[in-house]
């Protein structure tokens, strides 16, 4: 039985951390998951001045992980730490079991 060479190990190293969790499975398709599509309802509900919101699993489709973009007038005059506090507060429920949160907030341009 060959060994492997250090060279071979560090690229299987490399392949392997770029693949996600065991538990998540790549999404094939473009539609929303339930998990994005139930994110995206709760913004609806808490922005209803929103004039965009996306929704995004970026963990492979198993719900560990969201980016989420939203655009609404009530971020209007407040500084961004605050838009991403009113945004957590919203999902406050959701995110006890979610791995990570990425959010991207915006007024809109008139």
């Amino acid at each position: 039985m060959a060994a492997w060479s250090p060279a071979a190990a560090a690229l299987l190293l490399r392949q392997i951390r770029g693949l996600p969790p065991l538990h998540c499975v790549q999404r094939m398709f473009a539609s929303q998951t339930d998990g994005e599509l139930k994110v995206t309802q709760i913004l609806q509900e808490k922005f209803p001045r929103a004039t965009a919101i996306k929704v995004t699993d970026i963990s492979g489709g198993c719900g560990a992980m969201y980016e989420i973009q939203i655009e609404s007038e009530e971020f209007k005059e407040k500084r961004t730490v605050q838009q991403h506090q009113m945004v957590n507060q919203a999902l406050k429920e959701e995110i006890k079991g979610m791995h990570g949160l990425r959010i991207f907030t915006s007024i809109p341009k008139h």
